[in-house]
């Protein structure tokens, strides 16, 4: 076989055998193909696109490219949360443990973030003590004693989406929906869960732009998901504002704990009680989806989800106390209010703009290697619908260094749309795919 016949197939537009996509991964991510030849057959892919046939072999290439967990020794069905990414996206911390709460196991592994889309392994490392990184056996006992444990991702799954995300990343191709695809379900279907549940985001702070897009990427992986062996089911949410008030790795472990405590905003509490939901069905502890959501309702109203969250965190090294006295999670010394220009209504929320200020604050990161803040980010105190008067605080930010906070807060300033007539937020959630909630 070779490499250049390859591209010039793809670039030809013509399909290619799964031993030519292996043949192209397995040679890239041994060292054997440059950079440059691996960025010439991704743009071909991009731009000639792939069948749904080479879309499922380049998930499983990628898939087997490293270990794939065997999380047999779980007791029960293993149900994963994924998100495609968002600002101010914490429900893995919400949803985990009311779905845990009614004896679902939960074993997720999780990312850092990157860009303006924030991370659950920053976020739990804001925790004093917490451990994202603990033995195999640990985490096991973990989630068999506790129902639940979330860490980091190990290097070991999916090394081939690690080596190719990070040259996409970097050469204009990331956005196609074949390597989206496989890049989210290789690591989804390495990780070893029995059931996964997807929350594709689509509007401005989203990677999916329209709910078109967010539909079409949905489909894919449900029906990659469900090919695999997997109970695979998707949510189609709204990302054109944030979501919730907080942004920020401690600020969104302080409103993850007011909503199990009954106390965060609707929006967010809404969409956590649904899909912990749908996890509790797909867990075989819910006769339907409806019946779920109902469970998942009365383990944040009775406080087993809230208790479920003490039990992870201590677990896994944190200090519990934070979950009674979230105030001890440390947020950056300086602060920065945006204040309404006129009175009016809040008519608009970039969330992308919002999620590049919080980055800019110090609590995201440009590239992997960089260090963040954990106690910067951005504090919303409107959003869209309400209404303002001139000199209303709209925001807060927090960081530690002030040309970077001056720069953020332009950058926040922006993001606010104030108008006279009075707009109603979009439609928080979508549609389901692979399920229903009524």
């Amino acid at each position: 076989m070779n490499t250049v016949d390859i591209i010039v197939a793809k670039r030809d537009g013509k399909k290619l055998t799964e031993k030519q996509i292996a043949y192209m991964v397995e040679g890239y991510t041994r060292g054997d193909i440059p950079d440059y030849q691996m960025s010439s057959f991704l743009m071909a892919i991009c731009l000639k696109g792939m069948e749904r046939e080479e879309t499922v072999a380049l998930t499983r290439i990628m898939k087997n490219s490293g270990d794939v967990v065997d999380l047999s020794a779980i007791d029960g069905i293993k149900v994963d949360k994924h998100s495609t990414g968002g600002v101010g996206d914490k429900t893995t911390l919400i949803v985990s443990p009311l779905a845990a709460a009614w004896g679902v196991p939960v074993a997720k592994m999780s990312g850092r973030g990157l860009g303006f889309t924030g991370g659950t392994v920053d976020k739990l490392e804001s925790i004093p003590g917490y451990q994202t990184t603990i033995p195999e056996e640990k985490f096991f006992r973990l989630v068999n004693e506790n129902g639940i444990a979330l860490i980091g991702q190990t290097a070991s799954i999916a090394p081939a989406d690690k080596k190719i995300y990070a040259l996409r990343d970097v050469t204009g191709t990331v956005e196609n929906l074949s390597l989206i695809t496989s890049s989210i379900m290789s690591k989804k279907l390495a990780s070893g869960s029995d059931g996964i549940l997807l929350d594709v985001k689509c509007g401005r702070g989203a990677f999916m732009k329209t709910e078109e897009d967010a539909v079409a990427l949905a489909e894919m992986m449900v029906e990659i998901g469900c090919a695999d062996g997997k109970d695979t089911r998707a949510v189609i949410t709204d990302m054109d504002q944030p979501l919730g008030c907080a942004v920020g790795n401690s600020l969104e472990v302080r409103e993850a704990i007011d909503v199990l405590k009954g106390n965060g905003p609707e929006d967010i509490t809404r969409l956590s009680v649904i899909l912990a939901g749908l996890m509790i069905h797909m867990g075989g502890k819910a006769n339907s989806a409806k019946e779920g959501v109902e469970k998942a309702q009365q383990a944040l109203d009775d406080g087993r989800g809230l208790e479920k969250m003490k039990e992870f965190v201590a677990g896994q090294g944190g200090d519990p106390a934070v979950v009674d006295e979230p105030e001890r999670l440390a947020l950056s010394e300086k602060q920065l209010e945006i204040k309404a220009a006129a009175d009016g209504y809040v008519s608009g929320l970039d969330a992308m703009l919002i999620g590049q200020a919080s980055q800019e604050t110090g609590a995201g990161r440009e590239k992997k290697e960089d260090d963040i803040d954990h106690g910067a980010g951005i504090l919303l105190k409107h959003k869209i619908g309400d209404a303002v008067s001139k000199g209303d605080c709209l925001c807060i930010l927090y960081g530690k260094d002030e040309k970077k906070l001056q720069a953020a807060a332009k950058r926040a300033e922006k993001a606010f749309t104030i108008t006279k007539e009075e707009t109603q937020p979009r439609k928080l959630i979508h549609q389901v795919i692979g399920g229903e909630i009524e």
